[in-house]
């Protein structure tokens, strides 16, 4: 299988601090410890295939292109394929909110049912704001809406009035509340207010030239990726599925570039004004003055505002659909976006994910620890969670990286377990210094990329999930 790779490499990447050991190869650089991740991410749960692109200072330094985006017609995955965007989609839609209440077209505080005459006013006043924000009181999609996707929507006025009689879970602005058919209602609102069908409004409107659109897979469209599940660890391909009834909510598709790239048009205030793109960064307060989000997120106009591992301002959206996993992050004062996308749904942990992916284009993180390339480990040692665990363990230098190989204890298989996509593969641990040196590595396993780092005591910790850290001792012969 070919994997094409594209790169536009501007600067030099920031060495990591670290040294080097006797005899390593060549220096790598950022677009092949990039691509070394990607790849190994692939391998490593089973997703058949994934497109990652970083763009930084005004430009794509690198797309990255992995697997297949078609398994019976052998097809790769290339910087031109296009992936569902699932949730992605939402900053899409509430860009194209933000573009029109710029213009003047549509007032955001305004109550939806003053500016969609026709919705009634069977619930209390809502606004886009609260619609953007999850906290609406409207409900995400329920049981009842377990075929959607089998019907054609010809128009989002169309689409609201599958949930229009449905009741509110609370009162617009006293609870968030994650809701899909909320954006099929904003969506609805830039497509009434625009005047031309959503996808196209986004399509020619909001970000012209870039390879984004409504929902391809089964257009015909050959650069199209097929969707794909996983059933019992098996990797099948799904059935036809309509998104009309939520372009808004979840689906448009797009290249990894694409998606990149209007991060960094957000960034570069090519879209929308510096001043509105700075409001909807502001956390939207609930009634009793909390910020709507989740523990490790608050959420403005749409868009995550958190923070990255060392404290940089990182906002972000993820996004899951059938055949689909996706994120987009930017560090706002670093110039930098980062996407991540794949053509299957898989548990995963996709900020830390593309984080990693971005790594090697940003600085190094200060104060790291040194730490050589542990070629002569046999065996680590270490905690995953609350279980000790130890297994056999196996570096070498290749292509300049420090990579290790590490079997999983039985811990950690039946913690991977529990995920639909495959589980059963070795972690890999990809050093990020050029040099070969092991500060700091991408621990690839089943759930995504963690960040290892070397600790001041001699061993190495990662989060691989929230609450739940793995600390590692690499034994060295004789010592």
């Amino acid at each position: 299988m070919t994997i094409r790779l594209t790169v536009q490499l501007v600067g030099a990447c920031a060495l990591l601090a670290s040294a080097a050991p006797a005899g390593a190869e060549s220096v790598a650089d950022p677009a092949t410890i990039s691509q070394r991740l990607l790849d190994t991410l692939r391998e490593t749960n089973g997703v058949p295939g994934m497109g990652a692109a970083v763009w930084q200072d005004g430009e794509i330094l690198w797309e990255g292109s992995s697997g297949l985006r078609d398994i019976k017609g052998g097809a790769p995955v290339t910087r031109d394929t296009l992936f569902r965007l699932a949730s992605v989609s939402k900053l899409f839609t509430v860009t194209a909110a933000a573009k029109l209440a710029e213009e003047g077209t549509l007032d955001l505080d305004a109550p939806v049912q003053a500016q969609l005459p026709w919705l009634g006013a069977r619930w209390p006043a809502i606004t886009p704001r609260q619609l953007a924000a999850h906290v609406s009181g409207l409900p995400h999609y329920q049981d009842v809406d377990t075929d959607r996707g089998a019907v054609h929507y010809r128009t989002g006025r169309e689409a609201v009035a599958i949930f229009a009689n449905r009741d509110l879970l609370s009162p617009p602005g006293t609870a968030y509340s994650y809701s899909s058919w909320g954006y099929t209602l904003l969506g609805t609102l830039v497509e009434e207010h625009a005047g031309q069908p959503f996808p196209d409004y986004v399509t020619r409107q909001l970000v012209p030239g870039l390879a984004v659109r409504a929902d391809a897979t089964h257009s015909g469209d050959t650069n199209a990726s097929r969707a794909y599940g996983f059933e019992a660890g098996r990797i099948v391909e799904m059935p036809r599925h309509d998104f009309s009834y939520t372009w808004g909510g979840g689906g448009l598709s797009g290249t990894a570039g694409a998606v990149a790239t209007f991060g960094g048009q957000m960034i570069d205030a090519k879209i929308v004004r510096p001043a509105t793109f700075d409001a909807m960064l502001v956390p939207v307060r609930l009634a009793n003055g909390r910020p709507a989000g989740e523990p490790d997120y608050d959420v403005g106009f749409g868009w995550r505002i958190s923070r990255d591992p060392d404290g940089a301002p990182f906002v972000h959206h993820n996004g899951s659909a059938i055949g689909a996993r996706s994120t987009v992050g930017l560090w706002r004062a670093e110039r930098t976006a980062v996407s991540v996308l794949a053509n299957a749904s898989w548990v995963s942990r996709m900020e830390p994910t593309a984080q990693m992916i971005a790594a090697p284009f940003r600085p190094a993180p200060a104060g790291l620890t040194g730490a050589t390339c542990p070629i002569d480990t046999q065996r680590y040692s270490g905690m995953f969670g609350d279980a000790a665990v130890e297994g056999t363990v196996r570096f070498r230098i290749d292509r300049g990286l420090c990579v290790g190989t590490a079997e999983q204890h039985p811990a950690m298989r039946g913690y991977f377990g529990t995920a639909m996509q495959r589980n059963d593969a070795p972690l890999m641990l990809i050093g990020l210094d050029p040099k070969g040196g092991f500060a700091r590595a991408g621990l690839v396993n089943p759930f995504g990329i963690a960040d290892l780092r070397a600790q001041a005591d001699g061993s190495f910790s990662a989060e691989i999930a929230t609450g739940r850290r793995l600390v590692l001792r690499f034994d060295q012969p004789g010592k």
